[in-house]
């Protein structure tokens, strides 16, 4: 029964859209829960910083190789090769899949011996004990990157047989395996218990996907040759994607490196008002950019580039007009959010307010790092993958530069300084330094978000720029409408409930965001927004076929 499910094909691109938002969902709630378990037993202080910190370097091997690489050159090849011989699809799986395999643990024995030099990098403002402790997990977590690096060779086979559920469940287990691992082993082995739950939660992703692709017909022989064809393939196909998440990477290397030098909790702190925000991009930017890829990489295919325009327009309209009122509502909610999700246990009020504060500069980029991700499959449909990562590199340039900028000046009494602690409301923390991260990195993505807009305006030609003009008119009033109502939501009803009781701020969030939500629908559509009609149409659509 469990294997028949698990192996279970999904007929639809609707349906495999479907199951993979509710997987990121559930994958989402689920790292909510994994942080504030970390937050309740460490706090946002040195071992959780420890932590976040530890995973700078095995985070660049799993998104140079795999995310970059593996994730994003192996399914073409695949389908390329079965739809020839099945045979040869198969072999070539085996001579990938072991290549890879001897690749990633031959550069993990490199930088586990490296560690050290590596800590030192990436943590300059932790004391020497504390970067022992780094790299001695950085060490353990480098066993992730090997089970993700296969586990992701399994999921292109599972995709091209429309077998979306074992990789669905995959996410969620490893944030599980992490969960296990705060609960039942930090009381022994402090930290370092939440680390091996990273590595049994990677092997969980690698396990549940085995039993799909054998069905499917994968049968493991042992057949090694480097110099075969579709290894070179790969190569070439993944060196310009990885050039960009290669910036990526060292531009969160360096936002570590700087909040290492602030104070005790600074890398905590900005980990999880980014995971927070992350939540948010991921749920809407991953599935949209995972869906249209197919649709927008056919219609460029067959040289319908107006159609690709028009396809591009609609859902870059439909996507803001989701995430500019959820980037609205987690701005004015950012305190109750994060204590709701953060605050328990060690995670003290200090940290909340820092945490909040950050979040709300978070929230104001969430369009932007929603959409990015969207823009960028529209340049790797017209198979340009150097205009993505020139802009990805410029973009982390600025983030840098801004970085160091603003920690600067926001490390003394000035105008600046002043204005942002009494717009954030964390007027009486005498360090704010680290909220200078996320602002610069707000503004970074941003950036990037106009760069690649303009850039790909250059491509394709107008994408109809005055009805997307005119449809963010509408949701910006709307959303400005939603703010007033929210704001009032919630003086009202922190006088109905007890503020000091998660119940009462659970509550009080609830009723804000019902009413925001009410009052954005009924705006936008008293505004003649096109938006809202076509997601109504899209609900009696789907209502309509149930019966």
């Amino acid at each position: 029964m469990i294997n028949r499910v698990l192996n279970s094909q999904t007929k639809t691109i609707t349906g495999a859209a479907i199951v993979l938002a509710v997987s990121a969902v559930l994958s989402g709630f689920l790292g909510l829960i994994r942080d504030r378990l970390l937050a309740a037993t460490f706090g946002a202080g040195i071992e959780t910083s420890i932590y976040f910190a530890a995973f700078r370097v095995p985070d660049l091997v799993y998104n140079i190789l795999i995310l970059g690489g593996i994730l994003v050159t192996f399914l073409p090849l695949f389908s390329e090769y079965f739809s020839e011989n099945k045979k040869e699809a198969w072999q070539m799986t085996n001579y990938v899949l072991n290549a890879f395999l001897i690749l990633l643990v031959l550069v993990c024995l490199i930088l586990f011996l490296l560690a050290p030099l590596f800590v030192k990098v990436i943590t300059p403002g932790f004391a020497e004990k504390d970067k022992a402790t780094v790299v001695a997990l950085t060490r353990i977590l480098f066993l992730s990157p090997i089970f993700f690096g296969i586990a992701n060779i399994f999921s292109g086979i599972l995709h091209y047989f429309n077998c979306f559920l074992a990789y669905s469940i995959a996410p969620l287990l490893y944030n599980i395996g992490i969960i296990l691992g705060i609960i039942f082993l930090t009381p022994y082995f402090n930290i370092f218990g939440a680390g091996i739950g990273v590595v049994f939660g990677a092997f969980l992703y690698l396990f549940i996907q085995i039993p799909s692709a054998i069905h499917q017909g994968f049968e493991y022989k042992f057949l090694v040759n480097f110099k075969y064809p579709a290894l070179k393939r790969i190569f070439f196909l993944m060196v310009p994607r990885a050039c960009g998440v290669v910036a990526n990477q060292i531009n969160l290397i360096v936002i570590t490196a700087i909040a290492s030098t602030i104070t005790i909790g600074s890398i905590a702190i900005f980990n999880f008002s980014n995971n927070l925000q992350g939540m948010a991009a991921s749920v809407f930017g991953v599935s949209l950019a995972t869906a249209v890829f197919p649709t927008f990489s056919k219609l460029l295919a067959n040289g319908q580039k107006k159609e690709f325009a028009e396809k591009f327009s609609s859902l870059l309209r439909q996507t803001l007009f989701l995430i500019v009122p959820v980037s609205v509502l987690m701005l004015l909610l950012r305190a109750q959010i994060v204590r709701l999700v953060l605050g328990a246990g060690r995670f003290d009020w200090e940290d909340t307010r820092l945490t909040a504060a950050s979040l709300g500069l978070f929230s104001l980029s969430i369009f932007a790092s929603t959409l990015i991700p969207f823009i960028a499959r529209a340049f790797f449909s017209l198979k340009d993958t150097k205009t993505p990562a020139l802009v990805t590199i410029i973009s982390v340039t600025v983030n840098a530069m801004l970085s160091f900028l603003f920690v600067r000046l926001l490390a003394f009494s000035n105008f600046f300084s002043e204005f942002l602690k009494f717009l954030l409301k964390v007027q009486n923390i005498k360090n704010i330094s680290m909220i200078g991260l996320p602002l610069a990195f707000s503004i970074a993505a941003i950036l990037q978000f106009i760069l690649l807009l303009y850039f790909l305006q250059k491509r394709i030609g107008d994408f109809r720029v005055k009805e997307v003009s005119s449809s963010l008119k509408k949701i910006l009033v709307a959303s400005f409408l939603m703010a007033i109502f929210v704001y009032l939501s919630l003086q009202f009803a922190s006088m109905l409930v007890n503020m000091q009781t998660f119940l009462g701020v659970f509550l009080q969030t609830t009723f804000a965001s019902f009413v925001g939500f009410c009052v954005y629908i009924l705006a936008t559509n008293a505004l003649g927004s096109s938006e809202v009609r076509n997601i109504k149409y899209l609900i009696l659509r789907q209502l309509s076929g149930l019966h």
